[in-house]
């Protein structure tokens, strides 16, 4: 009978440990879903951004003053001047609500449409715009989604922007059918060009430039929960995924820039910072080797830090971004 008893009783404490486990490790995949993909809730990843709490987001290697340097700040200092001062602001209308994105338009037929990185906003590509700008290009450059001005619940990382990239494409398309366009991302913004590379594109996208984007968000995600929290990827990652395909449709598993970079037939090209530590720079062998496009080319940027290519090496990032744009533009 005290067998019996004692049996039932840790029966009884085994199902509440159990219930308590399965409802902490719920609560904490709601916080961390919210913490890295609600831009509304109480404590996010843009605090730890401000705070300068999140390793790989320092400036990386200490860099010498250089002429060439000097100028590329000048310049885009001047761009946010010239960004601020000028463009069109558009919209797109989507089911939940609408986009927005700032266009900068001149005559011919070539647009280069960019996209911002995490946390982000789309002022943050002025000097992209005005580089491509003086290019002779039309430049459009969008808020993500639940970014900047756009409407949007959560955090797509590139994946559910996917049906809003295609969008912009046919904004610029509708206006102009001879279109000739060159997508170019940085960081999220660049997951973001490689997963709508693996989609059936219209012809009138000629390339695509992709700077320092992750593999695949759950990729990026597991590394991310390593650094700021110090913690394993079981259980808690595959609990937040969960969370994230109910409350905003889609998980870190699917969101992968490597599977969506198998379908790919525009030519592409890849660049990452040798010194890169938030999106590490082993991704960019990962997604260059996955890319089943004819045509593709690869920029390694030494001493480059995340999203600091462009800053630390400005003549080879231009002078190989012109390069190979002009290969299909124009």
């Amino acid at each position: 009978m005290k067998t019996k008893r004692k049996t039932k009783i840790a029966l009884i404490v085994t199902a509440v440990i159990v219930v308590l486990v399965v409802a902490a490790l719920i609560f904490a995949g709601n916080f961390l879903f919210s913490f890295a993909l609600d831009p509304d809730a109480s404590f996010t990843m843009v605090d730890m951004f401000h705070r300068g709490n999140v390793e790989g987001l320092d400036d990386g290697p200490a860099l010498a003053a250089t002429p060439e340097r000097q100028h590329w700040e000048d310049y885009t200092y001047a761009a946010y001047k010239w960004y601020d001062a000028g463009g069109q602001r558009v919209e797109l209308a989507r089911p939940d609500g609408i986009r927005v994105g700032t266009l900068f338009r001149q005559s011919g037929h070539k647009y280069a449409l960019l996209f911002h990185g995490y946390t982000g906003h789309r002022s943050d590509m002025a000097a992209y715009a005005k580089k491509y700008y003086d290019m002779g290009y039309s430049v459009l450059t969008p808020d993500a989604l639940a970014h900047g001005d756009s409407d949007g619940r959560y955090m797509g990382m590139g994946w559910l922007d996917i049906p809003d990239t295609l969008g912009w494409i046919d904004y610029i398309i509708a206006d102009d059918p001879a279109a000739e366009i060159v997508l170019h991302g940085v960081s999220m913004g660049g997951a973001q060009v490689m997963m709508a590379a693996g989609e059936d594109l219209p012809e009138n996208v000629k390339c695509i430039v992709e700077d320092c984007g992750y593999s695949s968000v759950w990729d990026e995600f597991r590394l991310q929960l390593k650094n700021v929290f110090h913690m394993p990827a079981f259980p808690l990652l595959h609990v937040t995924s969960a969370v994230s395909k109910i409350r905003a449709g889609y998980s870190f598993g699917e969101a992968s820039a490597v599977e969506q970079l198998k379908k790919a037939t525009v030519p592409m090209l890849f660049i990452h910072g040798e010194e890169d530590t938030f999106v590490p720079f082993e991704m960019l062998d990962k997604v260059y080797e996955a890319c089943a496009s004819a045509e593709k080319e690869k920029l390694a940027v030494p001493m480059a830090a995340h999203g600091a290519a462009v800053n630390t090496a400005p003549e080879l990032y231009w002078d190989t971004v012109t390069e190979f744009v002009e290969k299909y533009v124009g």
